[in-house]
């Protein structure tokens, strides 16, 4: 076995390993074997980077301009994607994700640090009209403090940056726990940080193998503010530690997005974003596109296409040039997809395609699978995450915009059709963030992205992320000097 990358936390400007001394070691889901030693931290660790943010905030960060943050971060994006092929090969270790998707990811991630590199010299309060002449009233938006970024496996510095970006460029510090199951690229990324001329403490790095320890992060009394991205199931966790506090939180949570296929659609065309939807990056996306709901006159021609599509689709190693897709990310991930297809199979499901894993490649394969199914189906209902696509049946457009609304979810969706009147009528219909026309999987720095329902709270990307990242403070100025009597209100 080759030598395990030795890779480091960031506390307080400093690369560092656990106070404990404990390490674990990151798997490759397509070789099956260790590729990195992680420093595997405590609740003490979390402590210590919170403290490194709250100093920070206090200090050197606190008395810099927007302008000198929109300087950092011009920086910062111009080191991400000079080191882009680096920290691309981090994040395809770590996830099996495909070379050529990251590569061309982590290229264009700094579009994000450039975008709210632009709004950061841009935080203006305002003066407001006070009935009183007496007083001069206006507002300052002033960082909301330090922040905890708790990120998921399957899209590490992606979803990370989503929180980052703005929050360095409102003014905040932050503390970065990632997933224990991906966190080899955000320790990469963490490399950059002083690189970019970032003041010691402003951002800190913690690694842990427990979810215990981003469970202490999310609760601690040291954070001002939560960014979340996960399982609904544990944002929920995450929501209510932050309340404790009286924190607020941002939670992009799961979905079980629909595809809307209407019968004039172009089938080829609906057929490749069904492909991107939900077999790119093996389904792996809280935005994959995993529930279709086709019309009835052409079910079977798109189904057809679909898994014909499917069938041709190239499995293998993440850093083949041929390759279309990777396995799924880890074990426990790869069991709860195996066991859906299972359930799928105990409930009728028509397999179209794919159905099984493929234990001939070794790694955690799955089969891009095709499923014929019923609205009543546990794999139409519940999220997969994996290369799984559910197919249903409708024949008016009530009927259809009903079964994509007929879910917790709501994170995003899209609509298949050519009449331009329908496609704006039912992208107003169908409840979620985020609706593409014609289109799936595209989103860009400027462009909010969050969720409805149980898909979560709040927005991020888009000129009023940032909001979440300020506090609103009103100052009254008395201009006369004068007393006026102090057992009355204004």
């Amino acid at each position: 076995m080759s030598e395990l990358e030795q890779l480091s936390m960031l506390i307080g400007g400093k690369p560092t390993g656990a106070i404990s001394g404990r390490t674990f070691e990151s798997e490759n889901p397509y070789t099956g074997q260790s590729w990195a030693s992680i420093p595997d931290g405590g609740d003490e660790d979390v402590d210590a980077a919170v403290n490194a943010a709250r100093a920070a905030l206090d200090g050197e960060w606190g008395q810099m301009t927007g302008f000198a943050r929109a300087a950092c971060l011009r920086r910062l994006a111009d080191l991400i994607s000079a080191n882009a092929e680096r920290l691309a090969r981090l994040e395809v270790n770590d996830s099996g994700k495909l070379y050529r998707e990251m590569l061309g990811q982590l290229t264009g991630l700094g579009g994000w640090y450039h975008y709210f590199a632009g709004l950061a010299d841009k935080i203006e309060g305002q003066q407001i009209p006070s009935p009183n002449p007496n007083y001069l009233v206006y507002t300052r938006r002033e960082p909301v403090g330090v922040v905890a970024a708790i990120t998921p496996w399957n899209s590490p510095l992606l979803l990370m940056s989503w929180k980052v970006a703005p929050a360095l460029a409102a003014g905040c510090t932050v503390v970065i726990k990632p997933s224990e199951h991906a966190p080899g690229s955000t320790l990469g990324f963490a490399e950059l940080i002083a690189q970019a001329g970032i003041p010691d403490g402003v951002v800190n790095v913690v690694t842990a193998n427990s979810g215990a320890v981003g469970a202490h992060l999310a609760a601690h009394p040291g954070v001002d503010k939560v960014a979340f991205t996960g399982s609904t199931a544990t944002g929920r966790k995450v929501a209510a530690s932050a309340a404790e506090n009286l924190n607020p939180a941002t939670l992009e949570l799961g979905g079980k997005s629909p595809q809307v296929v209407f019968a004039d659609a172009d089938l080829q065309a609906a057929a490749n974003g069904l492909v991107a939807g939900v077999f790119a990056a093996t389904g792996q996306t809280c935005m994959a596109g995993s529930r279709l709901i086709v019309h009835a006159d052409v079910h079977d021609e798109l189904v057809r296409l679909v898994a014909e599509r499917a069938s041709h689709i190239q499995l293998g190693d993440p850093f083949g040039e041929a390759t279309e897709m990777g396995p799924v990310a880890n074990k426990m991930q790869y069991d709860k997809v195996v066991g859906y297809l299972e359930t799928a199979r105990q409930e009728g499901a028509v397999v179209e395609y794919g159905g099984s894993s493929e234990e001939s490649l070794g790694g955690y394969f799955v089969k891009p699978t095709v499923l014929s199914v019923k609205p009543t189906d546990t794999v139409f209902r519940e999220e997969v995450f994996g290369p799984v696509l559910a197919a249903v049946t409708f024949t008016d457009e009530d009927e259809a915009i009903k079964l994509a609304n007929d879910t917790p979810y709501g994170l995003a969706g899209a609509v298949w059709t050519k009449d331009v009147h329908r496609a704006h009528r039912v992208a107003a219909k169908i409840k979620a963030g985020s609706i593409w026309i014609n289109a799936y999987r595209v989103v860009a720095p400027s462009v909010p992205f969050g969720g409805f329902k149980a898909s979560g709270i709040g927005r991020e990307n888009g000129i009023h992320a940032i909001d979440a990242y300020l506090e609103n403070k009103s100052v009254w100025v008395e201009l006369t000097g004068g007393t006026r009597d102090p057992f009355t209100l204004g």
